[in-house]
């Protein structure tokens, strides 16, 4: 009994030795095939990752052709309507090469009408020396004022007959009212007038009196001033009391009292 037990108790020890030497065996075993699956796996991510940069890099070229293609459709696209662009701003010239065209046309009309109104004061059947007449008349008016009396009297200075002088007086396109007023101005730019003076020295122009009025009343004079300026003049030239040149400025035919404004003005 003690024999068998103890043959027993050995082959159960020698079951259980076996048993404990086979798992380190077994877990060498798992633990060397686990990296071989990590290296599997690794080596599938990676394959997965060229994969996924082939896919990348094949997206791309076709995103850049399809870019490319765009581009190259817009430019196309783009080209018809810079033509059109172009047609249009060569419209426009044209239309603009038109405009000018009608304005030139439009101003030689209007030049064209004004010269025919000019020449509309003269009949049609006009000798050569009246329309001189007309011409030298319209020339001098351009020069200065004058009446219809004293622009014959010069046209016939330049040897004109009388007939073709007042022919030229009566056709140049006068309005003498305002050739008084003109005349009237250019003689305040020279010298002092009075009212009156001025009066005398249009009608001395051979202006009528309503005229010689008319220019003198719009010609803007301020009489006061007039006379300070007439009595500075006499001092320029000579000396004089208070009284003679009061009694000068009234000789001028300026006022009383004009002619005391201006004697006062250069301090007598």
């Amino acid at each position: 009994m003690k024999k068998a037990s103890i043959i027993s108790l050995s082959i159960s020890l020698i079951l259980s030795l076996c048993a404990c030497s086979g798992a380190p065996g077994e877990l060498e075993i798992s633990s060397g095939s686990e990296p071989s699956q990590e290296e599997d796996y690794i080596y599938s991510s990676d394959s997965n990752k060229n994969t996924d940069e082939d896919t990348t890099s094949r997206e791309t070229s076709e995103d850049i052709s399809k870019s490319s293609a765009l581009h190259s459709t817009g430019t196309s696209s783009q080209t018809p309507a810079s033509n059109s662009e172009s047609r249009k701003k060569a419209n426009g010239n044209n239309t603009s090469g038109k405009s000018t065209s009608a304005s030139s046309h439009y101003s030689e009309a209007s030049s064209v009408s004004r010269n025919e109104s000019v020449v509309s004061h003269a009949p049609s059947g006009e000798t050569a020396s009246q329309k001189n007449a007309v011409s030298k008349a319209q020339s001098y008016l351009r020069i200065g004022g004058f009446s219809r009396e004293g622009l014959i009297g010069q046209l016939e200075y330049e040897k004109f007959s009388h007939s073709d002088a007042v022919y030229g007086a009566d056709h140049c396109g006068a309005n003498w009212n305002e050739q008084s007023l003109k005349k009237a101005q250019s003689y305040l730019k020279f010298s002092a007038f009075s009212r009156q003076g001025l009066i005398d020295q249009l009608l001395y122009e051979k202006f009528t009196s309503d005229q010689a009025a008319y220019g003198v009343n719009n010609c803007g004079a301020n009489w006061n001033e007039q006379a300070a300026k007439k009595a500075k003049e006499y001092l320029n030239i000579m000396s004089f009391s208070r009284e003679e040149l009061i009694n000068q400025l009234l000789s001028e035919k300026f006022t009383q009292e004009q002619a005391v404004y201006g004697v006062e003005a250069t301090g007598l």
